[in-house]
C-alpha cells in the first residue's frame, strides 16, 4: 500500500491525487493509503480525514452507485458546486455573481428509473452497483421519495411477469397528483396474456398509469402534475423536474428574471414547466421539439382557469432557432435546452432586440460558453443561482439572470460559431 493525497475533487466526485489518479469516496486533503491500478486507487483506505467528512445517511452508500457524495457535508457539496459554476465562466473570463446552491432535501426525488429483476425466489429491484453491472436493493434509500419506495413491490411483479431471468427491466416510476406513473422498457414483447396481466397489475397496483416500452397498458387516471395554476398530464418517459422543489425553485427563478414582461418566448418549453406558471402574468408562446410534450403543454392551458393567452408549437430549435424578426414581439426569452445548450439559438437572441434572458441549464459548461457569447453581444450577467435537485450526485444545474446592457440600443450584429 502507498500513501497519496487528495489535492481536490473531479466533475464526478472523484477525489483526485497527484498523477491523477482517481480515488471514489476521498475529499480534498486528506491522506490515504492505496493500491494504484493504472489512473485509478482501489483499496482506499482513510489515515487522516478531512474535517468535511460526515457519516454516510444511507446504508447503502458504498455499495449502491446512485450517490457520489453522502461522505461529505452538505456545506461542502453545496460549497463545491458553486465552484463548479464559477470554474466554467472562469474558462470564459467571466467572473459574474453566483449565489448560494439551492438543496433539495432528501427523500424528495419524485422520479426514478431502478432496474427489476426476476430472481429464483422472486424478484429483485433497486440501482446498479457501484461502477458495476449488479443491482443493489436499497430498502432503506434516503434520495428517493417514499411514494417511489413504495413502487418497489410493483417493480417487483412486472419484472416477475414481464422478464426472463436473463434480463433486468427498466421502471421508471414517476410521483404524480394521481399516483405512480410507470413506464417500463426492455421487457418481453407483447401479447394478449402478457397485456392482460399488465393491465390487470396496474389496477390492483392502483398505479395511475403504466406504459410498456412505449406503448400504453392501462391508464386507471391520468397521471396529472401541477404547473402553476394548471395540471398537465406529462407524456410517459417526457422531461420532469427531479423534485418538487427544484422546479419550484427554478420558476420562482425564472420568474424573478422576466418579471414585468408581457410577452414572453419558452424556447425548449417542454409540457410547459416554465410556460404554465409564468402564463399567470405574462402571454407566453411555448417551443418545443416533442409534439407529445407540446399537445400535453396546450392541454393543459386549455384546462387551466385565469391564464394568460399560451400559444405553442413543435420545432426543433437546434436546426430551425427562432429568428430575430419572431423573436421581436418579445419582450423576453426563457431557454431551457439540453446538456448541449443552446447555441444555435444564441445566435439569433445575439442579433435580436430581446434585452431579457433567463436560461436554465444542466451543464456548467455548455453555459459558460453560451454565456460568453451573450456578454460579448451587450447582455450583462446578473447572477447566477446554482441549484442542486440531485442530492449527493456530481450533478448541478443553474439559472442565470441576462439584461442587455443598454435596452434603448439594438444588440451589436455578431456571427458565433
Amino acid at each position: 500500500m502507498t500513501e497519496f493525497k487528495i489535492i481536490r475533487l473531479g466533475h464526478q466526485g472523484d477525489g483526485i491525487a497527484d498523477g491523477p489518479l482517481f480515488a471514489p469516496m476521498t475529499l480534498p486533503g486528506e491522506i490515504v493509503t492505496a493500491t494504484q491500478e493504472g489512473d485509478a486507487l482501489k483499496d482506499v483506505r482513510i489515515q487522516t480525514p478531512s474535517s468535511d467528512r460526515v457519516a454516510a445517511p444511507c446504508r447503502h452508500f458504498k455499495s449502491c452507485g446512485g450517490c457520489q457524495l453522502q461522505h461529505a457535508s452538505d456545506e461542502f457539496v453545496a460549497t463545491w458546486k458553486a465552484e463548479i459554476v464559477k470554474r466554467a465562466f472562469a474558462a470564459h473570463d467571466l467572473s459574474p455573481e453566483i449565489r448560494p446552491t439551492l438543496t433539495s432535501p432528501a427523500k424528495s426525488r419524485q422520479r426514478a428509473t431502478v432496474a427489476a429483476k426476476r430472481t429464483k425466489s422472486g424478484a429483485m429491484v433497486g440501482f446498479h452497483g457501484r461502477a458495476s453491472g449488479t443491482i443493489i436493493e436499497v430498502p432503506g434509500c434516503q434520495l428517493l421519495d417514499p411514494k417511489i419506495m413504495a413502487g418497489f413491490p410493483i417493480a417487483e411483479e412486472l419484472a416477475t411477469i414481464g422478464t426472463s431471468r436473463k434480463a433486468a427491466l427498466a421502471v421508471a416510476l414517476t410521483v404524480s397528483e394521481d399516483g405512480l406513473d410507470a413506464s417500463v422498457t426492455g421487457g418481453k414483447e407483447l401479447d394478449g396474456p402478457l397485456r392482460s396481466e399488465l393491465a390487470q397489475l396496474c389496477d390492483r397496483s392502483g398505479l395511475a398509469r403504466l406504459t410498456w416500452d412505449g406503448e400504453t397498458i392501462a391508464m386507471r387516471t391520468p397521471p396529472r402534475h401541477a404547473f402553476g395554476n394548471a395540471k398537465v398530464v406529462v407524456p410517459a418517459g417526457g422531461f420532469l423536474q427531479a423534485t418538487a422543489h427544484g422546479a419550484a425553485t427554478l420558476q420562482a427563478l425564472v420568474g424573478e428574471i422576466v418579471k414585468g414582461s408581457k410577452r414572453v418566448a419558452d424556447l425548449f418549453a417542454g409540457s410547459g414547466t416554465f410556460t404554465l406558471p409564468l402564463a399567470q402574468t405574462s402571454a407566453v408562446h411555448a417551443v418545443e421539439g416533442d409534439k407529445a410534450m407540446v399537445a400535453a403543454l396546450d392541454q393543459g392551458w386549455r384546462m387551466a382557469l385565469d391564464l394568460k393567452p399560451v400559444t405553442s408549437e413543435a420545432r426543433d430549435l437546434f436546426r430551425r432557432p427562432m429568428l430575430p424578426d419572431e423573436l421581436a414581439k418579445f419582450d423576453a426569452v426563457v431557454l431551457d435546452p439540453p446538456r448541449a445548450g443552446a447555441v444555435e439559438q444564441v445566435r439569433e437572441l445575439v442579433n435580436s432586440k430581446v434585452n431579457v434572458i433567463a436560461y436554465v441549464s444542466c451543464n456548467p459548461v455548455t453555459f459558460a460558453r453560451d454565456a460568453a457569447q451573450l456578454v460579448e453581444a451587450g447582455f450583462v450577467l446578473e447572477w447566477v443561482q446554482p441549484v442542486d435537485q440531485f442530492r449527493w450526485s456530481s450533478h448541478v444545474e443553474l439559472v442565470g439572470s441576462f439584461r442587455r446592457e443598454n435596452s434603448k440600443v439594438e444588440g451589436p450584429k455578431l456571427t458565433i460559431g
